[in-house]
Order: C-alpha cells, then sequence, then structure tokens
C-alpha cells in the first residue's frame, strides 16, 4: 500500500476526545508524530457533557484495584491542570474543596455510614456531620437532611474548559487533528494493522494505533473481528444560573448540584441504555429537577440556562479497556464510563509508557481488552492480508 507522508505518523488515534487528546498530548510531549482521528468534532461528545467530579472517594469506586487507579488519577490532577493551563494558556476551573454528601433519608444515612466506614478503613479523611453541620456549611439545601459527609478529597474540574485547553495544548504540540473522519476500513497484514481508511476516502498509516473512540470503540473493533461489548449509557444534564456560587459539590444519592464558574450549577444525571440516541427528554430532565430541587428548594427559583446529552462508553463488568489486545501494534484506551474525566492523566500515562517505554508500572492486566473473548470469537488474521471495514 502507497503511504502518503503527510499522512503518516508515529502513533494514530482513533477518537478526539479527553482520553485520545490527553495520549497525544503527552506522546507529543516526547517527540513522538501524533494523528488523532475523530468522527465529528474533537472533544465534542461525552468529554464535553460530563459533570467533572472527581470523586474516587466519595462515590467508593469498587473492585479495590480500580479503586486504586481512580485515587491515583485524581493526585495525578493538580500537576496535570496546571501543566495544561500553562500550555494552553487557557484556565480549567480545577477546584479541590471536596463535596458535601448528604442524607435525606433513612435509607441514604445508611449508605453514608458505609462510605464513612469502608473508605476511613482504607485511610481516607471524611467528616460525618450532623443535620446542623451541614447546614452551617451551605445554607439553602433541605430541611429534611438527616446527616452528611464532608469528602476533602473529592475534586473537580470545568470539564469543558479543560478539553478546549486540552485541544489548544495538543494543536501547540503539533498533534495533527482531523476532525469528521470516521474510521471506515482497515487495512491489515496477520496481526498488523498497515493503515486506516477514514470515511472520507483518505488513508492514514502510522506505527502504533490506540482505540479510544469512547462508545463507538466496540463497532471499530468490530471491523477487526476483536469482540470488546461497549455499550452507549445515556446521561441528561442541566444547567442553572445561582445567585451565587457554591462552595463544593453537592450530592445526595444520584443526584448532585456542581458549581461551575460565574455562578453557573450543574444539575444531573440520568443513566439511559437507550442506544446512540442522545435527546434530552422531559422526562429525564422531570426526575433530575425532582432530584435537585429535593436536595435544594432554592433551585426552583434559579434561572434555566440549558440542558444536553452525552454518551458514556460502559463496558460489562463497568471497567475501562486499557494495554494491547489481539493485534500487535493496536492498544485500547477506552471504556471509562463515567470516569473518562477522572481517569484521564493516568490513562494517558499509562499509553505513553506502553508506546514509549514497553510497559507500564500501573497494574492494568484487569483492563485487558481480551477478558471479553469467548471460544470461537476470535478471528484468525495470521498470514492474511485483507481489508475490513466498519459497520
Amino acid at each position: 500500500m502507497a503511504e502518503d507522508s503527510s499522512r503518516a505518523a508515529d502513533v494514530l488515534i482513533m477518537g478526539g476526545g479527553i482520553i485520545g487528546c490527553s495520549i497525544a498530548w503527552r506522546l507529543a510531549q516526547a517527540g513522538i508524530s501524533v494523528t488523532v482521528l475523530d468522527r465529528s468534532e474533537p472533544g465534542a461528545e461525552a468529554s464535553s457533557a460530563a459533570a467533572g467530579m472527581l470523586a474516587p472517594v466519595g462515590e467508593m469506586v469498587e473492585p479495590r484495584t480500580f479503586s486504586d487507579l481512580c485515587v491515583a488519577s485524581r493526585g495525578l490532577y493538580p500537576g496535570f491542570a496546571a501543566e495544561l493551563e500553562e500550555s494552553s494558556g487557557h484556565h480549567v476551573g480545577y477546584r479541590s474543596d471536596g463535596s458535601l454528601l448528604v442524607a435525606l433519608n433513612e435509607e441514604l444515612e445508611e449508605e453514608l455510614a458505609k462510605v464513612h466506614h469502608t473508605q476511613a478503613a482504607q485511610g481516607f479523611t471524611l467528616h460525618p456531620l450532623t443535620a446542623a453541620e451541614v447546614h452551617g456549611r451551605l445554607t439553602g439545601l433541605s430541611p429534611q437532611i438527616r446527616s452528611g459527609l464532608f469528602v476533602p478529597g473529592d475534586h473537580w474540574v470545568d470539564n469543558e474548559r479543560l478539553m478546549r485547553a486540552l485541544i489548544i495544548a495538543c494543536q501547540r504540540a503539533s498533534v495533527r487533528l482531523e476532525a469528521g473522519q470516521a474510521v471506515h476500513k482497515f487495512h491489515i497484514k496477520g496481526d498488523h494493522i498497515e493503515g486506516i481508511a477514514a470515511g472520507s476516502g483518505l488513508t492514514y498509516t502510522a506505527r502504533t494505533y490506540v482505540l479510544a473512540a469512547g462508545c463507538w470503540s466496540g463497532e471499530v473493533a468490530g471491523g477487526l473481528g476483536i469482540h470488546v461489548p461497549i455499550t452507549p449509557c445515556c446521561g441528561q444534564m442541566m444547567e442553572f444560573e445561582a445567585p451565587r456560587e457554591l462552595p463544593c459539590v453537592v450530592r445526595a444519592g444520584i443526584h448532585y448540584l456542581v458549581p461551575r464558574p460565574e455562578r453557573r450549577l450543574l444539575l444531573g444525571t440520568t443513566a439511559e441504555y437507550i442506544g446512540f440516541g442522545k435527546a434530552v427528554t422531559a422526562q429525564g430532565l422531570l426526575s433530575i429537577l425532582e432530584g435537585a430541587v429535593h436536595l435544594m428548594p432554592l433551585v426552583n427559583e434559579f434561572r434555566f440556562r440549558r440542558a444536553w446529552a452525552g454518551l458514556r462508553p460502559d463496558t460489562a463488568d463497568h471497567l475501562p479497556v486499557l494495554g494491547y489486545g489481539e493485534m500487535e501494534n493496536l492498544i485500547f484506551a477506552t471504556g471509562h464510563f463515567r470516569n473518562g474525566i477522572l481517569l484521564a492523566p493516568v490513562t494517558a500515562e499509562i499509553i505513553a509508557d506502553l508506546i514509549l517505554k514497553g510497559s507500564t508500572s500501573r497494574p492494568i492486566e484487569s483492563y485487558r481488552p481480551t477478558r471479553f473473548a469467548e471460544s470461537g470469537d476470535r478471528v484468525n488474521r495470521i498470514g492474511r492480508s485483507d481489508d475490513r471495514a466498519i459497520g
């Protein structure tokens, strides 16, 4: 296959969300030439639709090995955010003011007690609060609050600003970002990817390929005969203008309020397994509003700004897919579900290490792509040269 040097790179990344662009940025900083293909616009999907919570402590992530990975990535965030701001010249809205978990009923009280007991036993600092102490920290909350838990280790970031800064940083590092380039066909030889044909008809080549296409990753992998079950989970969100900025994230069960600059307030969310549709619905918004108003009645008086929906890439075991799989020059970095923003720094570190050093010090065995494979799933590619279309 003839190679056009203008579309050749050391590494080609399929997917221009926060995971793909974070990996590209780290590789480019190391002097690697990188091309990123995105089916629409870089950062336009889940990366910009999320709430930006970095909450591995208060959400009590399971299993323990995954919790450790999430906590490690949260620990990387101060440096990641500062470096990104310096590289891009744009603020990313990173905050480390903690989160306030509150209980509005007996069931939630029991849940908070479990979170406190479990996480404190792991060495995390959490502060149990009485109802009076909760209201002393933040006025305007529901009088039905029975108790609370303050989690200083939970942070958050304005993921929309983060994504914009990351794109600028990638561009300044000479990463080639190609919008509107969905993967259409693979050119393969045995267990080696020779090139990728995009929907536009252009062909791209690289030594190493990274699949970071979010909820579309399963479809792309299927074009190689690789079974990686990734399911889109739709989440709807709302944004209001508050009279003052909240000092921290506030959460009651599945409902949360996340402060943003300029007195903006995010309300979320839903979890809908409805395929690739991401419509904003009356039912979805009603469930968000009811939960938010129950938590903070003053929300009724806030000015509405906008609503949107995004697709989280979920997997069968709710864990990400990281590392090499069946193809010798294809690395997976996908399936982060609700933790894509949180796990961006550590994922970029892991994938960059695999490419630059051939190994990573992080334990990633639990996230191997081949864990989903069943007997007979693998297509015998050895010794074959052919083209595989997507879809």
